[in-house]
């Protein structure tokens, strides 16, 4: 079973940057997708970005294209989301998950472990 840790969010101004990594550990984690999702106050949980095993693909939701790139360290068993251009409606928990899919998949269901998440908060 694969245990997930996130770390790196914070406070951030309209316009920033900020990175946040996930840190898996208790499996073999080039054996899995890896997504990223977040969930804001009142609103349902929602896909972000994805990153195939090799991490040779990668899959975005509109609404992040362009702004943030998700990468992944198999070496270092950790995943990352590097935020630029943030908005306040980025606003949100950030939460990793690792699926045992090979293909991408923007699907919750089909992610097997979750980490806590991060808050990540955007002032206007």
């Amino acid at each position: 079973q694969v245990q997930l840790v996130e770390s790196g969010g914070g406070l951030v101004q309209a316009g920033g940057s900020l990175r946040v990594s996930c840190g898996a550990s208790g499996g073999t984690f080039s054996s899995y997708l890896m997504g990223w999702f977040r969930q804001a106050p009142g609103k349902e949980r929602e896909f972000v970005a994805c990153i195939t095993r090799s991490g040779s693909s990668t899959l975005y939701a509109d609404s992040v294209k362009g702004r943030f790139t998700i990468s992944r360290d198999n070496a270092k068993n950790t995943v990352y989301l590097q935020m630029n251009s943030l908005k306040p409606e980025d606003t949100a928990v950030y939460s990793c998950a690792a699926s045992l899919r090979g293909g991408i998949s923007t699907a919750s269901v089909l992610y097997n472990y979750w980490g806590q998440g991060t808050q990540v908060t955007v002032s206007s």
